[in-house]
């Protein structure tokens, strides 16, 4: 698309920020609108931006930068964006990826030269229950073969509008397979906001403690604890943020829950409100999950015409409460709450020192809750039914039942909720995973365990997760997932920190070295040595839990390593002229030595 004129721009970016109030905090939905009228962030249009929001020019430019899906170069009128996830690369995805690119004449990550198409490539896309899949200008698609991109070339091909592209196209399931008391239970909305009308904000509090509920997002910190730290916190402005950012790979059980059970999920959220004393919330929606902002806003109008949010919330005056949505850009780091909060602030989504916590200076400075989405869902079920109820499963320390996205080499993939103190093995059996050689448990951030650990527990006290497993059968090379892992966290990093802006790269160079041939028993103790520094000295749990799986899968797969090793007793450098030529032969290309930079011969010299 061609650049507006100068004056026309200006009415399109003012219009733009208006329509935000004008508000800086509004900056990286303010950005995201502007891309979406222009395709890209202009120089020129980053400057209208900076104008009208009188802030620096630099500011807005650093912010736009930070984003994986702001671009501040030109991009095609169409921009698809197919999921790199391991689970997609199970699928074929790869080969997928070539064939839309011969099919439309357009590189790998480039813009074709009449600026109708780019195609690249995205880390992942919270599909990987029904993969292949990708992103077109933001948009799902799913269930990926070459039918359907041999349609999607001719309709790109014809200029054809996204809303007359089939529907098919971009349908998207919830593949629920197991079903207990969040999902399986019916719930009248408006339920749990009567029950605290009804019995108090203390009263709700005390069967929260009850419960045992832990935060289902992975770190499984006290529920009630956090509620009550903000509510005693200091200060008349409170505020609810839901964490919506689900940016593991391999999990997705928090798309079905914003898709099904959306109702439940905001009314967890202003029963929070109600206890804690805000009045005000957001819900923090991946970037990659755009195609439910429509239907999550019209929810929310709906909530507000029945009198479930808003003001005088069931007819009490003094209970108001009110939600925003605000849209993530691709960016991995932000589903770390402090991150996050930056973000809403219309920042970089840089973690922060702590402390102080969120619970006290958290959103502008002041008391607000982080809970994931599973957690508010959870917790309004809980107002209703009582902490017992939910207290009456589980174990002794993970209380309740857990939701687990299921994807990979299963027969089934989907979601799944058990009781805490399920067997791995019983999770396994349930999808049709049948020939299991390890998982991926709780995304690349996660643990990797082997078949001799499937006995083991899902709970805090044993296995515990943000709930995902990634199945790798015995025909899987997991050195070649562990590659995809590592390439994740550097293409992830923040960059704040050098332990892990430096020793992601480090790591993903060593892996590479030994998964080509050219590692000797050195790199491994090596990768052991780094990944212990990176553990201790990073800023944020990201670089923190980023050599997880090269550490896990050391121990739990050795043999990976062992049978890559060069037969020497000495460290050789590595040649990576020798890679490039290893690349080109194996893969018949010679323009191979392209995926150093784009995935660092993670095609190429793959053995």
């Amino acid at each position: 698309m061609a650049e507006p004129e100068s004056h026309a721009l200006t009415e399109i970016v003012r219009d733009i920020v208006q329509r935000h109030s004008g508000m800086p905090t509004r900056l990286l939905q303010i950005l995201r609108d502007v891309q979406d009228h222009l395709t890209w962030l202009s120089p020129e249009a980053i400057n209208e931006v900076a104008q009208e929001l009188s802030i620096s020019p630099n500011k807005v430019h650093s912010v736009a930068e930070f984003y994986s899906f702001l671009y501040t170069v030109p991009r095609g009128c169409y921009d698809i964006l197919f999921s790199d996830n391991i689970t997609d690369r199970m699928l074929g995805n790869r080969e997928l990826l070539h064939y839309l690119c011969d099919r439309l004449g357009v590189g790998i990550g480039e813009m074709r030269t009449d600026g109708t198409v780019t195609v690249g490539v995205t880390s992942c896309t919270g599909m990987c229950d029904q993969g292949p899949a990708a992103l077109v200008n933001g948009y799902t698609l799913t269930r990926l073969n070459k039918p359907r991109l041999n349609r999607i070339a001719e309709l790109v091909e014809s200029r054809t509008p996204l809303e007359q592209w089939p529907q098919e196209f971009f349908e998207v399931s919830s593949n629920i397979r197991r079903a207990d008391i969040l999902l399986g239970r019916h719930f009248a909305d408006g339920a749990a906001l009567r029950a605290v009308l009804k019995r108090g904000p203390e009263a709700i509090l005390e069967e929260m403690i009850k419960s045992g509920l832990r935060g289902q997002g992975g770190a499984g910190f006290k529920l009630a604890a956090k509620w009550m730290s903000c509510r005693n916190a200091p200060g008349e402005v409170k505020y609810v943020v839901c964490n919506a950012d689900e940016g593991e790979p391999g999990t997705f059980k928090d798309r079905v829950l914003m898709q099904d059970f959306a109702d439940l999920v905001f009314e967890g959220m202003t029963l929070c409100g109600r206890v804690i004393g805000a009045h005000h919330g957001f819900v923090y929606l991946r970037g990659e999950y755009r195609y439910l902002l429509d239907s999550l806003k019209a929810t929310l109008q709906r909530r507000r015409d029945a009198g479930l949010l808003g003001t005088g919330i069931l007819g009490e005056p003094t209970f108001s409460f009110d939600i925003d949505i605000h849209l993530g850009a691709g960016a991995y780091v932000c589903g770390e709450e402090s991150a996050l909060i930056e973000s809403l602030e219309g920042k970089h989504g840089v973690p922060r020192i702590r402390p102080p916590f969120p619970t006290t200076h958290g959103y502008l400075n002041k008391p607000t809750v982080v809970n994931n989405v599973e957690t508010f869902a959870t917790a309004a079920k809980i107002a209703v039914e009582g902490g017992n109820w939910f207290a009456s499963r589980g174990t002794a320390e993970s209380k309740g039942t857990k939701l687990l996205s299921l994807s990979g080499d299963c027969e089934r993939p989907g979601i799944y909720e058990y009781p805490f103190g399920v067997t791995v093995r019983r999770v396994l059996e349930d999808c049709g995973a049948r020939d299991a050689q390890g998982i991926q448990m709780a995304g690349p951030a996660g643990h990797m365990i082997s078949a001799r650990e499937f006995d083991r527990r899902i709970c805090f006290e044993d296995l515990a997760t943000g709930g995902s497993f990634m199945v790798f059968d015995q025909s899987r090379d997991i050195l070649d997932g562990i590659r995809n892992f590592t390439h994740f966290f550097v293409h992830e990093s923040c960059g704040f920190c050098t332990p892990c802006r430096v020793g992601t790269s480090l790591m993903r160079d060593l892996v590479i070295k030994v998964h080509t041939g050219h590692g000797t028993p050195y790199d491994l103790e090596e990768m052991r040595k780094l990944g212990r520094i990176m553990q201790v000295a990073c800023h944020c749990g990201l670089g923190q839990t980023a050599p997880n799986p090269v550490l896990d899968s050391l121990d739990q797969f050795p043999e990976a390593y062992q049978r890559r090793l060069r037969a020497t007793t000495f460290e050789p450098a590595f040649d990576l002229n020798a890679a490039l030529e290893d690349a080109r032969q194996l893969t018949g290309r010679s323009d191979a030595g392209a995926y150093l930079n784009e995935e660092d011969l993670m095609l190429g010299a793959m053995p």
